[in-house]
Formats: C-alpha cells, structure tokens, sequence
C-alpha cells in the first residue's frame, strides 16, 4: 500500500511516499481503507523529530505522521465488538506512536473503539478534520468541568481546535468570549461566540473587559501561553493543548493561583462514545467541518508549507 512517511526528520521535503506491506487485522481491529487525512500540528512535530524519543524502539522508519482519517471500512477482525460493517463510511482517531503508526497511509488497521461512523451527509475530507481536533476540544472541556453559564474564553477561535472548542462549549451550556482578527470576527461570531474580541498584544485586558476580574477559564488554542494566563480569575484555570517545553510554547512564569490543567488527546482514544457524539453533533448541525483546501497524498510536502505559512482556517487534507 501507498503511505506517507519520514525516514530522516527536518522540512516537509522530507515526506516522502512509500510502499510498505498491506496491514494485517486482528482480533479486536478494524482495517479501514482511508480516503482523506487531515494535516495537524502534531504532524509537524512528529516530522521534525519532536516525537522521536516516544518512536524510537517501538516503530521502525519510515515514520508516518497523521492522527485522524476518514474512509471505508475495509475488514473486521475476529472477536471484534462493533456495530460496523464492511462499506460503512467511518472516521478514527489515530496515534502515530501506536503499532498502527500514522494516518498517512492507504490503509490502517486500528482498535475498533478507535472507529466511528463519520456524520452522514459529510464527505471524506470533512470527517477527516472532526476526530483530533474534535476530541482535543471534548478532552479540554471534560477536564475542566465548568459549570453551565460559565464564561470560557478561547484563543484561536477561527482555527480549527479553537473552533471546535468554541461550540462544543456552547453546547454544554457555557458563555463564550473568543478572540478574532478583524477578517475571522464574523466566521467566530457564526460559530457561536457569545463576545468576540480582537487577537494580538492585550487580549488578556480585552477579554477581561468583557468579563470583569477575569474568566473561569481559558482554552488556550493559538499557544498564547502567559498572555491568555493573564485573562482567568484567581481561583480559575487554563487549558494547554501543547505542553510547556513543546516547539512554539512560550514558558507560563508564576501561574499564582490559576490551575493549568495539560490536555493529552491521547487518553481519548479509546473513548468511543466520545468520538461518536462529536458525529451526533455535525449531524445535527451544531459543530461545522470546515476543509481549508485538498492535497493528494504525493503533495503531503505542499500542503505542510502551507500549513507552516498559517493563517489557514479550517484544516487542509491529505487525499489518498
């Protein structure tokens, strides 16, 4: 099979396309004939070897990127529990560290609580984007357990995690007041945004405007790190969906009285039902799939620059 990988780390010139051995299904196991991947951050670290120490020893190169895909079901293990059959349209989360590696790949063979059927209506590349960012959203707020009318506010609310966070907090009942450049205020408005401010230097002193003495909580999606500290209460609490240390964080300093709480998809991916009411939700209308653009999978290094340029609203996929 066709596949998309790294057997050296540095820029996206280093994907390259492969062909490695058609996985085989077990026990337990669904292998799904993927149609469309989405392109994360997580990839670009994987790719310039941030993950290697949690690689090295337990995959062997190449090592493919991708944490959710989108296709067909292709076979069903034996013993598998699911309600799946063979030509079902599906999306999964993926781990790239996991024996399934990557999502850069024709085929996967993943654990069956990994697989969902994708919203009905919604074609490949649309599922494709809803699974990680989707789940890293869901695991952030379950992590924070606000309570119903709480203010949260939301930096990077017109990217993709930002988004979804946006609204799967407006449908647990939570006040949003997200942060937005002039040309995304109406795109974070559409998403539900109960106030929306502008980004940049002061977005603490803004949000803070809106909410006297500061939110309840943050979900820090841009990575703004001790500038959206700066927004929560005492006694409040910020949400990182990369940890400090990672490329592109910036240190927290003295959190005083703010709970950090690290938000890790991974502990989510065997929660099945999690993933499967995210798919309610885009069937019902209440969280919006938005596809940035398409790539063929042998253009995987085109779509990384232009994921690294920014500025991308929605996410770009990889077609296989």
């Amino acid at each position: 099979m066709k596949a998309v990988g790294v057997f050296g780390y540095g820029d996206p010139e280093v994907l390259e396309v492969v062909d490695i051995p058609l996985p085989e299904v077990g026990p337990g196991q669904i292998r799904v004939r993927v149609h469309a991947v989405s392109v994360n951050p997580s990839d670009v670290l994987l790719r310039r070897g941030f993950t290697d120490p949690m690689l090295a020893g337990r995959l062997t190169p190449p090592y493919r990127p991708g944490m959710d895909a989108a296709g067909v079901v292709d076979e069903i293990g034996r013993d598998t529990v699911t309600d799946l059959h063979v030509g079902d349209r599906v999306m999964a989360i993926v781990i790239p560290v996991d024996p399934s590696g990557g999502a850069y790949a024709e085929y996967l063979v993943l654990d069956a609580r990994q697989v969902v059927r994708a919203p009905a209506g919604t074609t490949h590349a649309e599922a494709a984007t809803l699974p990680m960012n989707g789940l890293t959203a869901r695991r952030a707020l379950d992590v924070l357990d606000l309570a119903p009318g709480d203010w949260i506010a939301v930096t990077g609310a017109a990217g993709a995690l930002g988004g979804y966070t946006v609204q799967l907090a407006k449908a647990d009942g939570l006040r949003v007041v997200a942060d937005a450049a002039p040309a995304d205020e109406e795109l974070v408005r559409s998403l539900g945004a109960d106030r929306v401010v502008g980004r940049g230097p002061g977005v603490a002193e803004r949000i803070r405007e809106v909410v006297p003495g500061g939110v309840e909580a943050v979900m820090d999606a841009a990575v703004l790190g001790p500038e959206a500290l700066a927004a929560v209460r005492p006694g409040g609490q910020i949400a990182l969906a990369r940890s400090e240390g990672e490329p592109g964080t910036s240190p927290l300093g003295d959190t005083g009285k703010v709970a950090v709480r690290n938000v890790f998809v991974p502990d989510y991916r065997y929660a099945h039902g999690k993933l499967d009411s995210l798919r309610v939700l885009a069937e019902e209308g209440r969280i919006t799939l938005r596809v940035a653009a398409e790539y063929p999978a042998d253009q995987a290094a085109d779509a990384h620059r232009r994921f690294e340029a920014g500025g991308v609203r929605g996410r770009l996929v990889l077609r296989f």
